[in-house]
């Protein structure tokens, strides 16, 4: 299968344990992970934030006054994607554990999602939606070597 062409930019912002994510994170391997997602050409910025600006985000953008896991902010589909992708380390962390899964394999999945919203994809328009999505990010993941994100 070929992979379609990816621009991506890689941010940290400043935190305590920023070098751990940043550790889990090298820029090839994320690469992959939205590649896979993809259906298109993308250019994507990725952006690891702390809880604090990650509810700041979800707060003014979406009216949620808490950290969420990833906020997808997709600008265009065609000609080509255009996204920023901010994940919240430590919601990222927090959910892992909870899950039993690995911090790598949590933001894989999270990568894949985010990517997917970008796309068009959206799991909260209805149940059937919400299964489609949810059964095409377990291929995706599986296709990447990772367990199905949403087995109990």
């Amino acid at each position: 299968m070929a992979l379609n062409q990816l621009t991506l930019s890689l941010q940290f912002g400043k935190f305590d344990g920023a070098a751990e994510h940043r550790a889990l994170l090298p820029r090839h391997k994320v690469a992959k992970w939205i590649r896979h997602a993809l259906s298109t050409d993308a250019e994507i910025t990725v952006r690891i934030v702390d809880a604090e600006e990650g509810r700041q985000l979800n707060r003014d953008f979406r009216k949620k006054d808490y950290a969420t896991n990833v906020l997808t902010f997709d600008y265009t589909q065609e000609p080509m994607v255009t996204a920023d992708l901010v994940l919240c380390a430590p919601v990222v962390a927090r959910e892992a554990q909870e899950q039993n899964k690995t911090l790598e394999e949590h933001y894989a999945h999270l990568l894949v999602h985010g990517t997917l919203h970008a796309q068009g994809w959206d799991h909260e328009t209805s149940a059937e939606d919400a299964d489609e999505m949810e059964s095409y990010e377990t291929a995706i993941m599986e296709e990447l070597g990772f367990a199905d994100p949403y087995a109990k």
